[in-house]
This record gives C-alpha cells, sequence and structure tokens, in this order.
C-alpha cells in the first residue's frame, strides 16, 4: 500500500508541518506487554488513555498518545483532561489495565481493558461507552491518535483508506508504519496537522470531522476517527497495530479484531501467569483490594526487559515529556549498565534466574572493546552518550559473581565470561579509581559510591581469575583493590568542617572529591553543581555531601556502626532528609538542579532537585544491615507509599506545597520519569532482604576481606596519573606504568642508584615493586627510562617518607 496522493475532491489540510511535536507526560500511571517473544510492542497509560506505545523494540517509540473525545449537540469533551480517571490491574501480576473514566460533569464513562496481543504487535482497547446523561445517541466518540513513529513526532505521515476493504486509520515514518482498526463502524475520518487542522481543531470548534482532509504529510500529524457507538451497542474493540509496510501492520490489527478480546487475554493472562508463578513469594500481607506492589514491581521490571536480547531499559517515559521535543531522542527508553545490573539483580532476588543471567550475556555481546561499558546505549550496543562511569564497568563483574554464587551459572562455565571479566577488571586498573562521572552523570573524582562498587568488581574477578588457575592476576587485582580500599578515607572523608564542627561529629564521607592532576583535592576545591540557573555555581568538596556514601555499607566496605558510616548519616539526615505524611525521603546531595523549577515549571536544563524514592530504599538496606529491621520495614513502606495509584514508582517525589494546575502534590510523584525500573528493582531486594534478614546483594569478598579480616598492608601505588607525595615508612612504593620502563631510583638523595624494571600485570599495567626498608623521615627518588621508546622521562620523581 503507497502512500496516497491527495485524492480528487480532497483538501490539503492546512497548516503544515504542525506545532513543534512534544512528547506526553511521563506520570505513567500503568505499562504492558505480553510474555511472548511474537508480540514485541509495549504500551503504557496516563490521564486514563494510552501513552506512549513502542515497538518493535522497547527503544523505539511509535506513538504519544491515543485518546478519545466525546461531542453531543453543543459539547466537547476530552477524557484526558475532563474526566477522573482509576486504573486497576485486572489481576494480580498481569499488567493488563482496566481504565475508567468518568466525566466530571456526570454526563459519559469510558471503560477500557487495555492488553497487548501476545501474537503479534498490536495493542488492543476493549472498549465501553456509557452515557449517563441522556441516550447512547446523543452522544459521537472519536478516536484521537498522535503518531511519533521511531521516536519523533516531526516527519510522520497521516492518512485514512482502506486495507481489503476494511476502513481504517494510517501513518507512517521512519520506515514504520501503523494502522487503527475497530470492530464499530467509522462514520467519519480524517487526518490533520497538530494544533491547526487535526481532529482535536475541528470537533472542539464544533465543526465535526472533515473528511476532506485524507492525507496529512511530512509533519507533526494527528489521525481522528468517529466510531458508531450504537452499533455495538456502547461496545468495541479497537487495535492499533505495527509493522514495516502500512498493509503489515493493517494486517496485524484484522488477525487481532478477527480472534476477539476474550481468546487474546486469555493467552495474554496465561503467559503472564506463569511467569509470576516461577518466583519466590515475596509478597507483603495486603488486603485483596488493595495493590499487590511485589507483583507489581515485577511486572514493571520483566514488562521492561526485551526478550530477544536480555536488555532491560530504564523507563518507559520521557522524563518532562509534555515539554520535551524531537530532540530528545533517547528519552529514558535506553539501556544504562547501572540500572540494568541493578535490575537483575531485582530478578534474581525475585527468583527470575534465567531473566537475570540474559542480562549478563546481553552485557557480554555490548561489551566495548577496551573492556568497559558506555554510559547509556540503544538496545543493539549503540552509545547514545559516551560518558565514562567507572561504575558501570565495575557492576557486570558483581552480576556475574551474584549469578555465580547463586548457582545460576557454573563454576566450569567461568570460561565463557573470563575474557569479559579480565577485560573489564584490566580497563578499572588501567582508568580508575577516579571517574569521569559520578552515578548522577555529573561530577568527576572520587566518589564513595564508584570507589565501593570499584572496589567489591576486583575483588569479584580476582576470585574468577583464581578459579581459572591465574594466581598471581588474582593477587595483583586484590592489592590494587586493597590499596584504594586502604584510601578512601584520604580521598572521601571530611573532619573539622564548618559542618562536622556545627553537628559535634568527627566528619563524613563527601559526595566526591575532585581528581585535580592526579591527585584527590578534598578540602581545597570545589565541585561544580550542575543544572542550575547559575551554571557556575560551585561547592566545597568537603561541604558536599550525600548518601552514595553508605554504599560502602551496602558493598561490604564499612560496618554499618563504623563511627565514621554513623557520623555520615547524621550529616547526610541533617542536610538531605526530608520526613513527609508518606515516609522519609532523601535529595540526591545538597544543591542538586535535576528537578522542577521552584514555581513547579518542568525542568529545562535547569531546576530543583526534589526527593528520590530510591534513596528510600538504598537507606532501607543501611538499617538492615545496622540491625534495625523495624526501621527498615517503615522505610519500606515509605516507598511504596511514593507509588502512583497504579503501583508505579517515580524517579522523584513533590517536596513542596500542592500545586494543582501543574499536577504536584506533597510526596506524590513529580514530573519525572515513572516508573523508574530501578527504583522496582531495589523494592524487590528490600522485601527479599527483609524477609532474608541480610542485605540481598552485599558481596561477601569485601565483607569477609575489609569487615570481618585485615587484609595486609597493600604496596602504595605511583601512577602518572595518580602521582603519591608521600607514604609511610616501611610499607612498598609501587610504581605503575601504562608502558614497560626502568625505574632509575634512588633512597639516599642520588648518592647511591639503582635500576628496576618493570613486568607486565597482564592488565594492561606495568609495575616495579620498591622497598623503603630502613628509610625513616627521607625520600624516594626516581625516574624512568622508556625501554620501547628508549628515550627518559626528563623528569625527575620525588616520594617523601614518614
Amino acid at each position: 500500500m503507497a502512500v496516497p496522493t491527495v485524492a480528487s475532491g480532497s483538501i490539503v489540510p492546512p497548516g503544515a508541518p504542525g506545532i513543534e511535536p512534544r512528547w506526553t507526560s511521563s506520570d505513567k500511571s500503568a505499562v504492558g506487554t505480553a510474555v511472548s517473544p511474537a508480540s514485541c510492542v509495549w504500551f503504557t497509560t496516563s490521564h486514563g488513555i494510552l501513552n506512549e506505545i513502542y515497538a518493535p523494540r522497547l527503544d523505539m517509540a511509535c506513538v504519544r498518545d491515543f485518546g478519545f473525545l466525546v461531542t453531543a449537540d453543543g459539547y466537547f469533551s476530552e477524557e484526558k483532561r475532563d474526566a477522573d480517571h482509576s486504573v486497576q490491574a485486572i489481576e494480580d501480576g498481569v499488567p493488563a489495565f482496566r481504565l475508567v473514566n468518568t466525566a466530571r460533569d456526570g454526563r459519559y464513562r469510558i471503560t477500557k481493558t487495555v492488553f497487548a496481543d501476545p501474537d503479534r504487535e498490536v495493542v488492543l482497547q476493549d472498549l465501553h461507552f456509557e452515557a449517563l446523561v441522556g441516550s447512547l445517541s446523543d452522544y459521537q466518540l472519536h478516536a484521537l491518535v498522535a503518531p511519533h513513529l521511531v521516536n519523533g513526532g516531526a516527519d510522520n505521515t497521516a492518512w485514512y483508506g482502506e486495507f481489503k476493504g476494511r476502513p481504517m486509520l494510517f501513518a507512517q515514518g521512519s520506515g514504520r508504519s501503523l494502522a487503527v482498526a475497530s470492530t464499530a463502524p467509522w462514520i467519519a475520518r480524517s487526518a490533520g496537522y497538530v494544533g491547526m487542522s487535526d481532529g482535536w481543531q475541528t470537533l472542539s470548534r464544533g465543526q465535526g470531522l472533515n473528511q476532506d482532509y485524507r492525507l496529512a504529510t511530512s509533519g507533526n500529524v494527528a489521525l481522528s476517527g468517529t466510531l458508531d457507538m450504537e452499533a455495538g451497542s456502547g461496545r468495541a474493540l479497537v487495535a492499533i497495530g505495527f509493522g514495516t509496510q502500512p498493509e503489515e501492520a493493517a494486517f496485524r490489527a484484522v488477525l487481532s479484531l478477527d480472534q476477539g478480546a476474550v481468546p487474546a487475554l486469555r493467552r495474554y493472562r496465561k503467559g503472564w501467569r506463569e511467569w509470576q508463578s516461577t518466583l519466590f513469594p515475596l509478597d507483603e500481607p495486603h488486603d485483596p483490594e488493595t495493590l499487590n506492589r511485589y507483583r507489581v514491581s515485577t511486572g514493571v521490571l520483566a514488562t521492561h526487559r526485551d526478550d530477544t536480547s536480555g536488555a532491560i531499559i530504564a523507563s518507559l517515559s520521557v522524563p518532562w515529556g509534555f515539554n520535551k521535543s524531537d530532540d530528545d531522542l533517547g528519552g529514558y527508553h535506553l539501556v544504562w549498565t547501572r540500572d540494568l545490573v541493578e535490575t537483575a539483580g531485582g530478578l534474581l532476588a525475585a527468583g527470575a534466574e534465567a531473566d537475570a543471567r540474559s542480562v549478563l550475556d546481553y552485557l557480554l555481546a555490548i561489551q566495548e572493546a577496551d573492556g568497559h561499558w558506555v554510559q547509556n546505549a540503544w538496545l543493539d550496543g549503540r552509545p547514545y552518550w559516551n560518558g565514562i562511569q567507572m561504575d558501570e564497568t565495575a557492576f557486570p563483574i558483581l552480576l556475574y559473581d551474584m549469578l555465580l554464587r547463586a548457582g545460576v551459572i557454573e563454576a566450569s562455565s567461568n570460561g565463557r565470561y573470563l575474557q569479559m571479566i579480565e577485560a573489564a577488571a584490566a580497563y578499572i586498573v588501567r582508568n580508575g579509581p577516579a571517574t569521569q562521572q559520578d552515578r548522577w552523570e555529573e561530577d568527576g573524582g572520587y566518589s564513595p559510591f564508584t570507589l565501593a562498587v570499584e572496589i567489591a568488581g576486583l575483588l569479584a574477578a580476582a576470585d574468577a581469575l583464581e578459579a581459572a588457575g591465574r594466581m598471581a592476576q588474582a593477587q595483583y587485582l586484590r592489592e590494587v583493590a586493597d590499596g584504594w580500599n586502604e584510601s578512601i578515607e584520604e580521598w572521601t572523608y571530611a573532619s573539622d568542617t564548618e559542618l562536622s564542627r556545627r553537628l559535634g561529629i568527627a566528619g563524613y564521607y563527601v559526595r566526591i572529591a575532585s581528581d585535580s592532576d592526579g591527585c584527590p583535592s578534598l578540602g581545597r576545591d570545589f565541585i561544580p553543581i550542575r543544572n542550575r540557573d547559575d551554571s557556575g555555581e560551585v561547592i566545597e568538596a568537603d561541604l558536599l555531601l550525600s548518601p552514595d556514601a553508605l554504599a560502602l555499607v551496602r558493598f561490604g566496605l564499612r560496618a554499618a556502626d563504623d563511627p565514621r558510616i554513623v557520623d555520615t548519616v547524621t550529616a547526610i539526615d541533617s542536610e538531605l532528609r526530608r520526613d513527609l505524611p508518606t515516609g522519609s525521603y532523601w535529595y540526591r546531595y545538597n544543591g542538586d538542579g535535576y528537578g522542577e523549577r521552584d514555581d513547579g515549571r518542568p525542568f529545562a536544563g535547569s531546576g530543583i532537585g526534589r526527593l528520590w524514592p530510591l534513596l528510600t530504599g538504598e537507606r532501607a538496606h543501611y538499617e538492615l544491615a545496622a540491625g534495625r529491621s523495624d526501621e527498615a520495614r517503615r522505610l519500606l513502606a515509605a516507598l511504596e507509599a511514593s507509588a502512583s495509584d497504579g503501583g508505579l514508582i517515580p524517579e522523584q517525589v513533590w517536596d513542596s506545597a500542592d500545586l494543582p494546575a501543574r499536577e504536584l502534590f506533597l510526596g506524590r510523584p513529580s514530573g519525572s520519569a515513572m516508573p523508574l525500573v530501578w527504583a522496582h528493582a531495589e523494592h524487590i531486594k528490600l522485601l527479599r532482604s527483609i524477609r532474608d534478614g541480610v542485605v540481598f546483594d552485599m558481596p561477601p569478598q569485601t565483607v569477609a576481606r575489609y569487615i570481618a579480616g585485615a587484609p595486609p598492608s597493600p604496596p602504595i601505588s605511583w601512577r602518572p596519573t595518580a602521582k603519591r607525595m608521600r607514604m609511610p615508612a616501611g610499607r612498598v612504593l609501587r610504581i605503575e606504568l601504562p608502558e614497560p620502563a626502568l625505574v632509575h631510583w634512588s633512597k639516599d638523595g642520588w648518592v647511591t642508584t639503582a635500576d628496576a624494571e618493570t613486568h607486565d600485570t597482564g592488565f594492561g599495567t606495568q609495575i616495579c615493586d620498591l622497598r623503603t626498608d630502613g628509610i625513616t623521615n627521607g625520600y624516594i627518588d626516581f625516574t624512568l627510562f622508556w625501554t620501547e621508546l628508549e628515550e627518559w622521562e626528563g623528569t625527575n620523581y620525588r616520594v617523601e617518607i614518614i
């Protein structure tokens, strides 16, 4: 079916190419898909209607929204704006939903059961329209569809036509097509440009649909169709199908309509029931009339997963989408390695072992040649942003280790993943411990969170290499980890500050310390605060706080009752905690700018950071590690209380007075991403941790080495990118270099000298160990001769022995 030309008697709709395209609200009430590789379509709902629909991949949004308009003599109403909405899952753990929209003026009710056809790329709406005032014949119901094919609202083409004699609505763009069909006959159809000549414009003016507007090309377009609801006594089944060609989309829609809603929904429910039945029963006691929040979370994780690859995206949403244009191509429907591994941990905690393992296989496939993983990516591994976050290279090692310990993969299969682990560990060793970006993707330097993940990852990699008989390499990784662990306080612990004196504590771990010329500069440098109106705003590194420091406990590097941790909790709560009627929540860090502006306007490059329920879940894990299970349960309740009426956990909740005009209410989801899949994974892990009485994903290697035991003193590392200026007497000085070299050195001010060659660690680094026995209050001086280049460094270096 070729895109039609303007037929005789038709009129080119005015207003091309339409207003600038926008996405829609990220305040989702439901998300869903079928548990079937044949149904490559994912849907979202908000404000009582379908929002973004993704097909045939999770990272390809194809529809902005799909709702209904109601007209009568002198009457116009839009269910999205003019009705009260309720959403209910038709069954625990089954993401098919009953949306009920009741007009605020009491004149009508629209009830829709929304789900995906498990056999094809079609979303179905089993629709019932009721006239609450007057009779059915008094009203007309109109479908309104906004195609945004392949992540864009511009350059779409819309028309109405027929497939095998069946009237339909069509759209095409970027090599994808959609078709809308209904069991109820179409009384009228129209295509137009959004904001200019679309059906909303003509219907709101009381003009009905202009059927002369048959074709709208290359713009921000919308499709409209009036359904004959009397023909079905107020009932209709409406299908939106997707395909490469319009005929393919139409054919799929026809097949779905012909089979009917009942058998499709039966198979849909069966698939989800079978998947849910394989999971651990972590369900909390709840009223049968209320949400089973555990099953909501498991459904969210599975809905955001691609069956064919194992990839999991961050969210089926575009944060503040109603204010975002096509320029925000990726939204949150991208893969972040950190979110991916955290989500795989949630799947493993729930007992979805095969799904968690498929994440590891996906990571194996998309690892970069140098061993790292990109900041975020499309499903096929193509980078979207290109920042380097060192925790994202360590997390996959921890996932491997978790799966191994859970018995999901066997030790005999290490060889399949060993190359991945070795490459990742090598990247960490060569480029860590400082990171180009922290986990909030804003600042670089020495982050307690990143350090904790890196160190735990290196110890897990050492175990894998030791199991493969690579003892020397395993020992080296442990020495690197021990050296970094020993330096955490030097790099990130601030004491005797204005804040610590005010709070009466010795000190605290900071959010991040900058990496200035290879040297941590805590206490003498400033950290830029991103996303604020004043782009040059900075804060002293030793005054910047974040709950990130609790990662030192979560990943087993410091005990929960370590006085430095306890003092840090005091500082965090003083500056970042808010107790709301729904519970306790935390900010990411003081001065955060990622959130709505002070008057509630959407974030658009600057704003004020709001409260993150995810951090409530992380804090609950800390409380559990500290032996306070009752407090962990209280925080679990707060995490769940932050969710939407449909049980979806948002990225952020609003922290100020209610702004009804902007749909912002104290303690309720803000306009950022919802659901945040990572937060749902944290919810599941917290349920598992509370049940087991231990933190589910705490690595045992770090606990055994740094809390239960004490490792031998590691060598003190000097690198060209991290030049050590001084070191304790009696320790080994390790010169770590990117290339082979001869170290020409002296311990008596060059009176006598010695030469030592570096040797290869197997991780892309060369090391040379210099003993400092007998040196106190002196120096080691050295220079380098690069053996492959056959040239001297030309600079002498000095390390003070104290």
